[in-house]
Parts: C-alpha cells; structure tokens; sequence
C-alpha cells in the first residue's frame, strides 16, 4: 500500500510502505475512507516535533471502515464505520481513568502519526480501539465526521472549556486556520457578546465571518490592541485563545487580554515564546496549555447528529487519496489558495 511518509524536516512523500497489521491484541486495522492534514502535520515537516523520527507516516484524522480486529477487541467487528481519533487511550493508567486521555502513561496518548505511524495512507493499524475509535452513524458523513478527529475537540477543549467562556464574554483569537475556525464554532455555544478573529489571510477571515465572528482585523494592518480596548470600554478581551503556534502570537495574546482575563494556547509551539511576568503578574492573568483528551468527542458528535454543529463551510479542497503531495502543497499555501480544511477521500 502507499502512505504519506515524513523524511526529515521539509521532506515528504507518497511511497510504498508495508501493509498494516495487528502488533496487539488491542488493535484494529481500517481501510481509510476519508482523512485530512492538520496545522500539527506542517509543524513537524518544520522540524518542531523532533519525537518524530524520520520514515514515520504521517496523519492523526480518519474516517474509516474496520478491517480486522486483535483478540482483545470486544465493541468492534469488520465492517464497521468508525472515527479514529488523533488521542489513544489504554484506558487502564492514572491519567486515562482521570479522563485526561492525552497523558496516557500505557502507550496511548497522541502517537499517531507521531510515535507511531499514522493514518494518511490507504490502510491503518489503531491501537487501543475499542477506546480511540467512535462508531458512526449513518447520517453522519465521512466529511463532517473527521473534522472530529482532531480541531473541534481541540478548539472546544484546550480553547472553549480551558479559557472558561462566558455568556457576555469577549473572545479574541487569534489565528483562523482549522483550529481557529473550529473555536469560533466552539465559543458560539457559550453565548459571548463578541468574537474578534485577527489572521494575515483574508480569505480565512472571510470564513471567520462566516462561521460567526463578529469583527476580523488583518494581521500587520490596523492595531489588535486598539480595537480590543476601543470594543470593551478599554478593558481588553476576557479571553484570549493562540491558534498558530508562534511566539509573535502567543504574545499578542498576552498584549490584548484584560485583567482578571484568560490566555487559552491552544496552537503547537516549536519555538520559545517570552513570557512578560513583568506584565502579567499583577493583572491576574491566567494562562492555560495543552493538548487535547479528546473527551468531548461523543457529546460534539451528539451535537452534529442534532444540526447543532453546521461544518459544511470548513472543506474547502478535495482531494483522492492518492493525491496527497498537491494536498499538502495547497494546505500549507493558505494565503494563497484559500484553503481551509483539505480531505482525502477514496
């Protein structure tokens, strides 16, 4: 079979790599039907995920349909349409039954992809998957489904729930790739009285519009911090969620969120960013990191199975799954191909 295999930093490629198989009995093997490339996949081509050794196959988010299934297996047989989450769950350590799934200390946590390989390829090995995959129901479709593999867990968690938004909060994000669009969504539920969005692509703050924001500044153009204070009477945004990955960005964040406020990082960082404690100590700040558990997933499918979660406008590039080298060139050019979310499917 072929999988999408990372090289080195700024090397990839669309190679022949050995079939899958079951290494334990708690693994499934599915075909994949539908994936997707994430912001996180673009930082460790940049060198900023060293724990990925080279010749690793890439991807943490999939749709697809069970193969075969090791003996420790009990709620899945062939046949079965399932979301395979970017977290792994052993289920059995102190972090798992704590519901924190990504510090599993068993072999699980964010590993496809990442420690182990991935799910951008024809066919994929899932460890733990009675815990890390979710079964589908038929009116949820391959597109819509994988989007809840990764960024709305991730925006709603380590975005939405660890920056505590309120009903009459004001919400700066800042960065509106996947992940930012997601957490517009996200913080929509909570009922804020406005979501400011600031980017460099105007296609992506387009799209923040479309999804729910109520004010979109350009990056590099007028001043955040003016219209942040000018919008709340001069006291700055309750919350502040980083959604790219940069120091630029995480002190922005830092620059624009009001006394008694929270900085919500929710982007993968590669490089140190300045912490002004300076600054920040006598303002009550608090700042909260992390990487998503993935527990929220059954209750966002809940949602999207109710229409309460309308995802339709994040696919913006389609692909087959062969395709995966202009997939990734589009993906990684947003400023210039508009692109949003990218999905492979067969």
């Amino acid at each position: 079979m072929r999988g999408l295999v990372y090289g080195g930093p700024g090397n990839r490629s669309w190679t022949e790599i050995p079939d899958p198989a079951i290494q334990d009995p708690r693994d499934a093997v599915i075909r994949v039907d539908a994936v997707t490339i994430c912001g996180t996949d673009l930082h460790i081509l940049g060198g900023d995920v060293p724990e990925t050794a080279a010749g690793r196959v890439l991807g943490h988010e999939a749709v697809g349909t069970v193969i075969e299934t090791g003996g420790g297996v009990a709620g899945l047989v062939a046949g079965d349409r399932v979301l395979a989450s970017c977290i792994s769950a052993c289920g059995i350590c102190r972090f798992c039954r704590e519901g924190v799934y990504g510090q599993c200390l068993g072999g699980g946590g964010w590993i496809l992809g990442h420690l182990v390989d991935g799910v951008q390829s024809e066919y994929a090995r899932i460890p733990f998957a009675d815990l890390s995959t979710y079964k589908l129901p038929e009116q949820v479709s391959d597109e819509s489904a994988v989007l809840l593999a990764d960024i709305l867990p991730t925006s709603y968690e380590v975005g939405v729930l660890n920056g505590r938004v309120q009903p009459g909060d004001t919400v700066v994000i800042v960065g509106a790739g996947p992940i930012g669009l997601a957490a517009v969504l996200a913080a929509r539920l909570y009922s804020p009285a406005h979501i400011v969005v600031i980017d460099k692509a105007e296609s992506r703050l387009q799209a923040a519009k479309m999804f729910g924001a109520d004010t979109t500044i350009v990056a590099g153009g007028e001043d955040p911090r003016e219209v942040l204070l000018a919008l709340t009477g001069g006291l700055g945004a309750d919350v502040a969620m980083e959604a790219v990955g940069t120091p630029q960005t995480f002190e922005l964040c830092a620059s624009l969120v009001r006394p008694g406020g929270r900085i919500a990082n929710i982007g993968v960082h590669g490089k140190p960013a300045t912490l002004h404690l300076e600054d920040l100590w006598i303002r009550n700040v608090t700042i909260t990191t992390g990487l998503v558990d993935t527990f929220s997933t059954p209750k966002l499918l809940d949602m999207l199975v109710a229409d309460r979660l309308d995802l339709s406008h994040m696919i913006t590039h389609r692909f087959p799954l062969e395709d995966f080298m202009p997939a990734y060139d589009v993906f990684a050019d947003p400023v210039r191909t508009g692109a949003l979310k990218v999905v492979l499917s067969r």
